[in-house]
């Protein structure tokens, strides 16, 4: 039992992690129908950034606590993300808005080794240790372990998500954003700036991606520059197991695939008799992916909808 709780909130943890980042995936294609497979790339870039900050405060020689430190770097990579956010729509997906939808994907492949291959020059291959800045008090609950950093994160990543939602359904650029993703047409001739909502919803996008960054560069203590790739498979199928292009659907999509994911690798050993370990969980996210595609295309929380032209 305490095994399976201890897995538990480890999954709660990297679910909301996945979330976050899922939620980046399921706005673009809720209002493009795209996939911006470069996502998990911009959440790669927030890391590396705020790691950057995070060097350059601790080697300034001012003593600084280390929740301001994470907080400080966290604005630096905000900002560094939203901007790139911009102009990966700018510059890659608004010249093909009205292409097949097959350029629009092998473009969102290039730009994500593009970004790769960006942050290798900048940052190198080597993998960067990140500093622990929160307090590692171990609180025991129900026979599990839980540290300030996972608290923190969770509480976070609801926070944050609480307040999409009210972004998206009570304030102005909210409708916009519904009316864009249900008939772009005739939202623009309604007034709606559909140039400005799309950036924008990748800008927000981005700023997510910042966020998660930073949080998977804590949890885990390091960051590279290949750390995107699969966090962002992982997302993509969190958005595709909770119903893409649906915010609430992303959300739990994320969560299940967290603790789905963590209680295999808890118990993947003993069920192999020790044939398989618990480094063999990214094996989970991908049978998950497969059986929602061949079950549930639409998702737990998707509906089945017409194409659109």
């Amino acid at each position: 039992m305490d095994i399976f709780l201890q897995q538990l909130v480890n999954g709660i943890v990297l679910g909301a992690i996945y979330a976050l980042v899922a939620l980046g995936y399921t706005m673009v294609y809720g209002i493009l129908g795209l996939i911006n497979f470069a996502h998990g790339e911009v959440v790669m870039i927030g890391a590396l950034a705020a790691l950057t900050a995070v060097q350059l405060l601790m080697g300034s020689g001012v003593a600084l606590p280390g929740p301001l430190i994470a907080a400080l770097g966290l604005l630096f990579a905000l900002p560094v993300c939203m901007a790139l956010g911009y102009a990966i729509e700018r510059a890659a997906y608004r010249p093909l808005r009205a292409a097949p939808r097959l350029a629009a994907l092998i473009t969102a492949i290039g730009v994500s080794i593009l970004l790769q291959n960006a942050a290798m020059l900048v940052w190198g291959r080597q993998y960067h240790s990140f500093p622990a800045l929160l307090p590692a008090t171990p609180h025991t609950l129900a026979g599990a372990t839980v540290s300030d950093l996972q608290i923190f994160i969770v509480a976070l990543a609801a926070a944050i998500m609480a307040g999409l939602i009210a972004l998206v359904h009570r304030t102005r650029l909210g409708r916009a954003m519904r009316a864009t993703a249900q008939n772009p047409e005739v939202a623009g001739l309604m007034g709606v700036n559909i140039n400005t909502v799309i950036s924008l919803t990748f800008v927000i996008g981005s700023a997510l991606a910042a966020v998660a960054g930073i949080m998977v560069a804590a949890y885990y203590g390091i960051a590279h520059y290949f750390m995107g790739f699969m966090l962002g498979l992982k997302a993509f199928t969190a958005a595709v197991l909770g119903g893409i292009g649906n915010l609430a659907g992303a959300m739990l999509g994320g969560l299940l695939l967290g603790v789905i994911e963590s209680l295999g690798a808890g118990y993947i050993g003993p069920l192999t008799g020790g044939f398989l370990g618990s480094h063999y969980q990214d094996v989970f996210a991908f049978v998950v992916l497969i059986l929602v595609l061949v079950f549930r295309p639409a998702g737990l929380l998707g509906e089945r909808v017409a194409e659109r032209s």
